[in-house]
């Protein structure tokens, strides 16, 4: 199948300038694809601001000298760099600075300056059934599956690119028919103590992920909405170990009211029956540290914190003192409801070190430290950072991240599935 342009598409698409660059990537990503058409988009998510090396900081600044604007809106993720000033990133110059200058190009394409990688926290919530270019994984399976927008998983700048002239290519997660599921993943075995907790949702996630890959399924057994809080880092561990672009939850996302009706044919192709003993081993499996005896951070936030979790946060550590720091990464959007009912300076005096605009996964925030260990409540920061960082990971419950960061050594509590 060729894709046919329309005749204002080919117009742009001859033109030398950053649009008409914009217009050629989308065209070609989409010939690539298979697709037959280009789409209007509602809005898009930028992923690619990020500085991995100098070519994007160029390659946005060039769109930048082509006079490029972005079409439609468009929120950014995550930068290299903490613009808000909250905490110290140890990145030199000339990467520093190259990625100052990636950040501002993307500011003057007329990207939000959101720098978050939870853009649905900060207001970016697409219509459900909206076509919208997103991208940023854990971003692209929440909109798709919490909200019922429709998105592919858009990579670096061919997310820029289609919010620029405001189409995608007609294909894969933008087409109804794809959606549907083709597999269930039963967890109605597993303890209700344990589908009510939070440690639930990052370890069911990572299993779902390495089980399906890009298969769509549809998790059944969920008695009550768990919240949004839930589905999120559900959604980012899942799209960490497999391929996950969508999931539905039967009863509790919006195009699955139940298994049946958000199946593909009668009888779905697969049926994964998850036991407790597979809980536990995907629960075990996010930790990599051996016999730690201490700690040397916590870090959580991956996807960034919300303000109802720094409110859960702030209640668990009591008005305590923290042995080791604990790096809380989130959006402006929360930093400053932070500041104005004085949370983040009590936070700060407890020994949390809140880092905004970006990671401590994506850019080096943390010390160096040999042999680290490094605790999280996150599935997402458990999967990257022994690679991204250095530090061996313990994965526990935010309480226990707490408890152990109070305490300067590692403290769980058993929650069985």
């Amino acid at each position: 199948m060729s894709l046919a342009l329309s005749p204002e598409e080919r117009a742009i698409a001859a033109g030398e300038d950053g649009a008409g660059m914009a217009m050629r990537i989308v065209a070609e990503s989409a010939r690539l694809l298979g697709a037959p058409r280009l789409i209007p988009i509602a809005s898009a998510h930028i992923d690619g601001a990020l500085y991995h090396g100098d070519s994007g900081t160029l390659f946005a600044e060039r769109l930048v000298e082509g006079g490029a604007r972005v079409a439609v809106r468009s929120t950014l993720n995550v930068g290299a760099l903490d613009l808000m000033g909250c905490s110290r990133v140890r990145l030199e110059e000339p990467q520093r600075g190259m990625a100052r200058r990636m950040m501002e190009a993307y500011r003057k394409l007329g990207c939000e300056q959101s720098w978050t990688c939870a853009p649905y926290q900060a207001g970016h919530r697409p219509a459900q059934g909206s076509d919208v270019a997103w991208g940023e994984s854990n971003a692209v399976v929440f909109c798709n599956s919490v909200l019922g927008a429709r998105t592919n998983r858009y990579g670096d700048f061919l997310d820029i690119a289609c919010a620029i002239i405001g189409r995608a290519p007609d294909y894969g997660l933008h087409r109804p028919q794809n959606r549907r599921a083709r597999l269930v993943f039963d967890v109605s075995t597993l303890s209700p103590s344990f589908l009510a907790s939070e440690i639930a949702w990052p370890v069911l996630g990572s299993l779902y992920g390495r089980m399906v890959g890009n298969t769509i399924g549809v998790v059944a057994g969920i008695a009550n909405h768990p919240g949004e809080d839930a589905l999120k880092a559900f959604g980012a561990a899942a799209a960490s170990s497999g391929a996950v672009g969508l999931f539905h939850i039967a009863g509790v996302t919006p195009e699955a009211p139940d298994v049946e009706t958000i199946l593909a044919g009668p009888e779905p192709e697969t049926v994964v029956h998850v036991t407790p003993q597979m809980a536990a081993k995907a629960r075990s499996s996010l930790s990599t540290a051996v016999a730690a005896r201490t700690i040397d951070a916590v870090a959580i936030g991956s996807p960034h914190l919300s303000d109802a979790e720094f409110d859960t946060l702030e209640r668990l550590i009591a008005g305590r003192r923290l042995a080791v720091p604990i790096y809380a990464c989130t959006g402006r959007h929360v930093l400053a409801s932070l500041e104005r009912d004085g949370r983040r300076k009590r936070l700060e005096a407890y020994g949390v070190v809140i880092v905004a605009d970006t990671c401590v996964v994506v850019t080096p925030i943390m010390p160096e430290i040999s042999n680290g260990v490094l605790m999280t409540n996150s599935g997402k920061f458990a999967h990257y950072a022994p690679g991204n960082t250095g530090y061996a990971v313990l994965y526990a419950s935010l309480a226990d991240c707490v408890e152990s960061a109070v305490l300067g050594k590692p403290r769980f509590t058993d929650i069985a599935a």
